[in-house]
């Protein structure tokens, strides 16, 4: 087996909490004193890359909004020569009570970003993001499976992280790969933005740099 493994482990992640420890996102001040509407998005991922002097760029993919469009999907997609989407489709709605959902489902996400520099090829079969509004927060989800490239826990903690080693030893590393990557205000305001995956390529410098996502939701409780 090669040293960065094959596993076909589906990953799943429990709700997203306040400051990540417990409880819920916090509520701005004075949000409760007026009336709020929430907001929920999603998209399949979406790429913005430089690697060797050659740009490749996706805006998000399949993207839904609780306002409209609030389904979405793609037959596949790809971001230049080395990144591909398989199909997948997207679901964004809003209840009678106000509470916001988003999900992100797609399959066969690829990329051979890294393999001209000795790195490997990136593989994920199924995909997930999602997430939802809460009274005072908003909570999310992720689900990876059928990976290669890089091994997955049996459980994804928030902002787990893997890092791709250069090609010789001392060289900076080629990629970090984050999992089930959680994104929130600081202070927080209750929004949250979750991405299944999350490939940021040579984080430390080196012939290439920029970020590919894979599987994104997004919910903001007090939005209006």
């Amino acid at each position: 087996m090669s040293r960065f493994g094959r596993s076909a482990v589906t990953a799943v992640t429990a709700a997203v909490t306040a400051a990540l420890v417990g409880g819920s996102l916090a509520a701005p001040a004075g949000a409760q004193a007026q009336e709020p509407v929430s907001t929920a998005g999603a998209s399949l991922g979406a790429v913005d890359i430089v690697v060797a002097g050659t740009p490749a760029r996706a805006e998000p993919i399949a993207q839904c909004d609780v306002e409209g469009p609030t389904e979405n999907s793609s037959r596949g997609s790809g971001a230049g020569r080395h990144t591909s989407y398989g199909s997948g489709d997207t679901t964004c709605a809003r209840d009678a009570d106000g509470v916001s959902t988003a999900k992100a489902s797609g399959r066969r996400f690829e990329t051979e970003v890294l393999r001209q520099f000795g790195g490997p090829v990136l593989r994920v079969r199924n995909f997930s993001a999602e997430c939802r509004t809460t009274g005072n927060g908003s909570s999310g989800y992720v689900e990876l499976s059928g990976v290669s490239g890089f091994r997955l826990p049996s459980e994804i903690p928030p902002e787990h992280t893997i890092t791709i080693p250069g090609r010789a030893e001392g060289d900076p590393p080629m990629a970090e790969l984050v999992l089930n990557e959680l994104v929130a205000p600081t202070p927080p305001d209750g929004s949250l933005t979750t991405h299944a995956l999350h490939i940021k390529l040579f984080p430390q410098g080196g012939p290439g740099g920029g970020d590919i996502f894979v599987g994104t939701a997004t919910c903001d409780p007090y939005a209006a």
